[in-house]
């Protein structure tokens, strides 16, 4: 027998190799979300049965918790989009002294966590904050106008402070790659920088802005942090209403149950934005 032949049987098999990753993969990833789903269609009672999800479906604190996560992570990705895109075209096209720096800060600013976002925001415009304080030092007044933090409004605030970078990063990404040829082609046939905008660097800028979208999207429906940190009690998201069911009223199967349809509707827009993505060419 050839020496290749002693080879091609002395090697290892492919699906060897793949046991020990998919091993770990299914004890830290699979195991636990077939707890929670286990978790979901096991009443306190005892059995097999889909009535937990039939009460929680029923309840409506979990359809204004639905809606409210949607509208939230809604609109704090639209706001995310253009203020992304407003900004990521001043750093890219607009030179202004710094503008590397600030570009540099972008990147570090995606790596700080969303309460810290959200408590800068508190000690401004909270309660008790800066411009509260301003407010009352000037005018004497025992309590300062700025209240909004604790409303949806102050959510939808924070949620789009801090997710914005994450459309900005694929953008200036997308925009270093731009020929400039093209921008001082268009320039220089009289096109105003508006019509450029639209013409010349959107249609460059789609995929990363479906990118960017749809991850501040799935980002923001399970977003925690913010919603606990702006102390909105009134605001009640599927993420807020787990950590009540679960941590305040000890009701696991309902707590499950939400944490299953938070998980479809995640894993759901995930597969949308790969669908749109390779149709766009991100």
């Amino acid at each position: 027998m050839s020496s290749t032949g002693l080879a091609e049987r002395g090697r290892i098999p492919r699906v060897v190799w793949a046991l020990p990753p998919v091993t770990v993969l299914a004890l830290v990833l699979l195991y636990p979300l077939a707890l929670v789903v286990q978790q979901s269609v096991s009443p306190d009672e005892g059995g097999t049965s889909l009535t937990p999800y039939a009460d929680v479906f029923a309840s409506e604190a979990f359809r204004e918790a639905l809606t409210t996560t949607v509208w939230l992570a809604a609109g704090s990705t639209a706001g995310c989009l253009v203020l992304g895109f407003a900004l990521a075209l001043i750093i890219a096209f607009v030179p202004f002294p710094g503008g590397k720096a600030v570009a540099r800060f972008v990147d570090v600013f995606l790596s700080f966590p969303s309460f810290l976002i959200t408590l800068a925001l508190l000690f401004m415009y909270g309660t008790v904050g800066m411009a509260n304080g301003l407010w009352t030092d000037v005018t004497g007044a025992a309590d300062g106008p700025f209240h909004f933090l604790t409303t949806p409004w102050g959510v939808l605030l924070a949620e789009i402070t801090y997710f914005t970078p994450f459309v900005m990063r694929p953008l200036l990404a997308a925009f270093s790659q731009l020929d400039t040829a093209q921008l001082e082609v268009a320039s220089s046939l009289g096109a105003k920088p508006a019509r450029i905008v639209r013409r010349v660097i959107l249609p460059e800028a789609l995929p990363a802005l479906a990118a960017g979208g749809s991850l501040v999207l799935v980002m923001c429906l399970n977003e925690f942090g913010i919603v606990l940190f702006t102390g909105a009690k009134d605001v009640t998201t599927l993420p807020m209403l787990i950590y009540g069911k679960a941590i305040l009223e000890s009701d696991y199967p309902a707590a499950c149950v939400v944490a299953v349809v938070n998980i479809a509707i995640s894993v759901g827009l995930y597969s949308l934005y790969r669908m749109v993505s390779r149709r766009v060419g991100a």
